[in-house]
């Protein structure tokens, strides 16, 4: 299945079952903690908010570029901005000034259309690409008179949750993901380093053995290497490894067989730096079983 069927097929059939709304006024200096199982929909109203992933394993997407990255670090979001978590990774977000959000607890029936979304979408300029969605967002969690509950309203919410739901992943779906992976250089011999990775990622690689593929030295290539695609050498193999053993596991290929492939010395090595990426075991990824949210 090719990742834009996939998304087709996730995004039209996505299950979510939104919780009650609420909207908070974050202080400066207050935090906002998005515990791992913890599925949320963030909408920021008013001010800015930082968020910065257990694992690197976010999204952001320019709406109006359309420009997707993934996040190496922090992301800064400010009003009109969005962002949505499947509860897969802890999310903290931190507000120096001050902020005023809608934060919408999710539940997310997982399936196996769903691995095709990322964890965590970070999405800038959300209320432009999507006024109607953000405004729908900004009222979600409004307090209201207790005479002013009505049969349908927890349906009409839903249907509203989840049309903003779909808005952020549809923006993030829209992009051009390939332009950021793999990724791409205009410096040949960084070219020369990214292809031989690909073509091997199971060999243990160094960065004597990268830096020598790249004709530099090893303190020049890092920082080449860092400042041309944003991360480390080192994370650099290990997300083209990780990538590949999703690839492996997706057809059916046996946790061990997947773990001697990607050059790992012992499967519980390969166990532990799968988990660690993605927040699931192996296995529950092979199977289609994984907690998107709890």
């Amino acid at each position: 299945m090719t990742p834009q069927l996939a998304l087709e097929r996730a995004l039209s059939a996505i299950d979510v079952r939104p919780g009650r709304a609420e909207q908070r006024v974050l202080a400066g200096g207050a935090r906002l903690r998005l515990p791992r199982g913890a599925a949320a929909l963030v909408y920021l109203r008013a001010g800015e908010l930082t968020g910065t992933t257990a694992e690197r394993a976010a999204c952001t997407v320019d709406a109006s570029s359309g420009a997707a990255a993934t996040v190496d670090g922090g992301r800064t979001l400010l009003a009109g901005d969005a962002f949505v978590s499947l509860g897969c990774h802890a999310l903290t977000l931190v507000s120096q000034s001050g902020a005023e959000v809608t934060v919408v607890p999710l539940e997310v029936t997982p399936t196996a259309e769903t691995r095709a979304l990322p964890p965590v979408v970070f999405v800038s300029g959300f209320a432009r690409a999507e006024p109607a969605a953000a405004g729908l967002a900004a009222h979600l969690g409004l307090p209201r008179p207790a005479a002013s509950d009505r049969d349908g309203d927890e349906t009409i919410c839903r249907l509203m949750v989840t049309t903003v739901l779909l808005s952020a992943l549809r923006t993030w779906a829209s992009t051009d993901r390939e332009a950021s992976w793999p990724p791409r250089s205009g410096d040949p011999f960084l070219s020369r380093v990214v292809a031989a990775v690909a073509a091997d990622p199971g060999h243990e690689w160094t960065i004597d053995q990268l830096a020598a593929l790249a004709a530099m030295s090893r303190s020049v290539f890092a920082a080449r290497f860092r400042e041309v695609f944003g991360t480390s050498p080192a994370s650099y193999v290990t997300e083209v490894r990780m990538r590949r053993a999703k690839e492996l596991l997706d057809a059916g290929t046996p946790v061990s067989e997947t773990s001697r492939a990607l050059g790992y010395a012992s499967d519980e090595g390969f166990r532990r730096a799968f988990r660690r990426h993605t927040g699931v075991a192996p296995s529950a990824w092979r199977t289609g079983r994984r907690p998107l949210a709890v």
